[in-house]
């Protein structure tokens, strides 16, 4: 413990430069005072260390937090200021940092108030998740998540509280000298790990369980492992934590994972921020499916098997049809000619054409190139539309009866339709 009393050392000056003000934290190793910056006029967080003979191995530690704080920047973080160690007894030389001044409460004092909400928890949760994922992205573990160590901070007002993590006195770097003495449990025993508790190797997923503690509690308002060290240590190596039935599934089945016994089984803390985060996603303010878009359908104009082909030469044809005057299109390599206007056919049930009483006074049956065949279905349309001729009616055994009508026929083409009308008239 510090061994001054805080109200022994209030006013003094630490550094050549902070001047001390009233405790706002205090832990076995340390004490944290607000503190006023005299050389830039702004209020800071000083944590001064308890007194240590300099080769002690716990100075060791301090002078390792403050290296690691000095490498961190993420807005989940309490920001170092400066460091430095306060030689006012130079006996007892005394580590301390000047950090951010963080106005509001921890964690700890929240769920003292009340159980936190579920959509405040995960502002809180994938807060915390995602200052884990920078620090074990640099490989360092933080080794004492707890409510305590987890500041609230208001940004702007109306918004919902951001939180912030400090405290990484007791953080080490993955695969380093350990700190500390050999089977020493470093943390807060009620979320310490399984592999804490049992002096094994650790790792990030250490964090994570002890994360995961703190979001039970909250929901429960309880600390789920309490009591000393050794029984706060035990306890979780013969039971899982209790997760209550009102739970709801997905924050049950996130806290289950994080606090899996194995490590290699628990989330990184990246896929616990995403998970978190799409946790703030109301139901009901999610987008539902599009109704699909109906399509619209024109009608298609009808269709029938060609069964005779363009083999007969132009003057076949006029002779067929007689000399009318009539422009008819040929194929698209042709050019367009005067020729006879082919007399009205349409194809029957059975394939064959049938010919209209006009049509039969030909001594013979003309073959019509595709495009005229085209042409040729364009005309009987209008023909059964407007029933010209009863005759043609007749001789039309399968027509269909739902036949469309086109729209009105313009231009030279529109002139030689009308002239083909009036040939086939009774």
């Amino acid at each position: 413990m510090v061994a001054e009393s805080p109200s022994s050392i209030k006013n003094e000056v630490v550094g050549g430069r902070y001047r001390l003000g009233d405790v706002i934290g205090r832990g076995g190793m340390s004490s944290v005072y607000s503190a006023r910056d005299e050389n830039l006029g702004r209020d800071v967080a000083l944590k001064l260390f308890a007194p240590q003979a300099p080769d002690a191995d716990e100075l060791k530690r301090q002078e390792a937090e403050i290296q690691l704080l000095a490498t961190l920047n993420h807005p989940g973080l309490v920001t170092l200021f400066d460091a430095g160690i306060d030689d006012r007894l130079p006996d007892e030389p005394r580590p301390f940092l000047t950090m951010e001044l963080v106005e509001g409460q921890d964690l700890r004092s929240r769920i003292r108030h009340s159980r936190v909400p579920y959509e405040e928890l995960s502002v809180i949760g994938a807060g915390i998740a995602d200052a884990l994922a920078y620090v074990h992205g640099l490989g360092i573990i933080h080794r004492d998540i707890k409510p305590g160590n987890i500041l609230l901070v208001q940004i702007r007002p109306g918004e919902p509280l951001r939180p912030k993590l400090t405290d990484f006195g007791i953080a080490r770097i993955v695969d380093s000298t350990r700190l500390t003495a050999t089977g020493t449990m470093v943390g807060t025993a009620a979320y310490l790990s399984p592999e804490q508790a049992l002096g094994k190797p650790l790792s990030s997923a250490t964090d994570i369980y002890s994360l995961g503690l703190v979001l039970l509690e909250c929901i429960k308002g309880t600390v789920e492992y309490p009591g000393s060290a050794v029984e706060s240590a035990v306890a979780r190596l013969h039971r899982a934590p209790e997760i209550p039935d009102d739970v709801p599934a997905e924050w049950a089945d996130l806290i289950r994972s994080m606090t899996a016994i194995e490590p290699l089984e628990r989330p990184t803390a990246a896929d616990i921020e995403t998970a978190l985060r799409q946790a703030l996603v109301s139901p009901a303010s999610t987008p539902g499916e599009l109704a699909p878009e109906t399509t619209r359908v024109l009608p298609a104009m009808p269709f029938h098997p060609p069964t005779i082909t363009a083999e007969e030469s132009v003057d076949e044809v006029r002779d067929a049809a007689g000399a009318t005057g009539a422009i008819s299109p040929l194929s698209s390599s042709q050019p367009f000619e005067r020729t006879p206007a082919p007399q009205a056919t349409t194809p029957s049930a059975s394939g064959a054409a049938a010919t209209s009483p006009a049509a039969a006074k030909t001594s013979r049956k003309p073959r019509l190139s595709r495009t005229q065949r085209i042409w040729l279905a364009v005309v009987l349309g209008i023909l059964v539309i407007a029933a010209a001729a009863a005759a043609v009616m007749m001789s039309i055994s399968a027509r269909p009866t739902d036949v469309v009508p086109y729209p009105t026929v313009t231009g030279v083409l529109g002139d030689h339709l009308q002239e083909l009308q009036k040939s086939v008239e009774p």
